[in-house]
């Protein structure tokens, strides 16, 4: 099998070198076009989102016990919890698609139950309270409920779903964790709970203040933390660097390294394919360089129809868009005709997915549950844009 797929792979690099017509602007445009988002998301999102993700992700698979995710967030714990504490997670986070992957990769391999780290997942960059206020004073009060109500919603019914469909597999997960932690000698705790907890949110704070995106109007708070996000994160990294010197033993941050590392490894790669991927079919946000041209998306999303709705889904699952972009390029589109149900589609299938997220997920859940996960972000989001157009009018 595996020298069958070098051979598909090579075939693959011959017929690409052999058929692509590389001189021709479009094809040639697409693929610096590809480089460029690449450039983009390595500036902007790599060191001060995704870096300080990955160290947190590596924080939970070293210093979080297993027995605690299991506890509050496997399938046996109380559904109300564990989806609660999902589902409005990324009211805190305020992250992208990529950036809550590790994060997500973290708490799965801890023990969490799929329903609850499935909500967490779609949760994570899709209920951005900055996002949707800024949805609603730009998109109108309408979108901005419509937004924040079914990003909620989604991540439960999906969570629900996932965890009913995969229920087997999930309670034989869930043995084989519970097992090992009752046969494991446990060890005695190296600093406090409050000591813990004033860690893990100084990590966060860190990547919530770093990754603070710019307000599109210079006042209110919002403006104000944007204004003093550096300073406060050169606060809390020197917060940090106290803690790991005085709270930690030598033993406990080469873990915390070698995790972080693990991850990077994992998720890195298939990102950076990703983004490249993405960028060559559509273009960085606002742009109309990739190979599918921008025309076709818009004179496809006017209206209100079945097929208007499921290709803005579809369209938002496969692009990236960095946290809070969606609000000024589906400005311009509902400016270039978009109705307000496809508009409401890709808000709520585009900031949870994109096509360097997939890859990824399925490297931590496999194809199978990657698949319908994608296709219950996609569906769902049909069916909510055709539900809110004939509302909006």
């Amino acid at each position: 099998m595996d020298e069958l797929r070098k051979l598909f792979g090579l075939l693959a690099v011959f017929l690409a070198a052999y058929l692509v017509p590389f001189g021709h602007p479009r094809v040639s445009g697409a693929i610096m076009e590809a480089f460029y988002m690449l450039q983009e998301y390595a500036r902007e999102h790599v060191l001060f989102c995704l870096v300080p993700a990955l160290f947190i992700a590596g924080a939970i698979a070293s210093f979080v016990s297993q027995s605690a995710v299991i506890k509050y967030f496997s399938a046996q714990a109380r559904k109300w919890l564990s989806y609660s504490v999902a589902s409005v997670s990324g009211a805190v986070l305020a992250v992208c698609s990529c950036t809550v992957l590790p994060l997500f990769a973290g708490i799965y391999q801890q023990g969490a139950g799929l329903g609850p780290a499935i909500a967490f997942l779609y949760s994570g960059p899709a209920i951005n309270i900055l996002a949707i206020i800024l949805t609603a004073r730009v998109l109108g009060w309408k979108l901005g409920l419509a937004r924040a109500v079914g990003a909620v919603m989604f991540s439960v019914v999906i969570g629900l779903i996932m965890a009913y469909l995969y229920r087997g597999e999930e309670k034989r997960r869930s043995e084989a964790a519970s097992q090992l932690i009752a046969q494991a000698v446990r060890q005695p705790e190296a600093r406090s709970g409050i000591q813990n907890l004033l860690y893990f949110a100084t990590l966060v704070g860190i990547l919530v203040f770093a990754a603070w995106g710019k307000p599109a109007q210079r006042v209110g708070f919002w403006s104000a933390v944007f204004e003093v996000r550096w300073y406060l994160t050169g606060a809390l990294l020197v917060l940090l660097a106290y803690m790991l010197v005085r709270w930690f033993r030598r033993a406990e941050l080469s873990s915390w390294m070698d995790a972080t590392w693990g991850f990077a490894q994992q998720i890195l790669p298939l990102l950076f394919a990703g983004v490249l991927v993405a960028g060559a079919l559509m273009g960085r946000p606002g742009t109309d360089a990739g190979l599918i041209p921008s025309r076709w998306v818009e004179a496809a999303v006017g209206g209100n129809s079945l097929a208007a709705n499921l290709l803005a889904s579809v369209a938002g699952a496969l692009m990236y868009f960095a946290t809070l972009t969606e609000v000024p390029i589906l400005q311009g589109l509902i400016g270039s005709g978009m109705g307000q149900g496809p508009a409401l589609a890709l808000l709520l299938a585009g900031p949870a997915l994109s096509l360097p997220s997939m890859l990824v997920i399925r490297s931590v859940i496999g194809t199978r549950k990657t698949l319908t996960f994608v296709g219950l972000v996609v569906i769902m989001a049909t069916v909510s844009g055709v539900i809110f157009g004939a509302i909006a009018g």
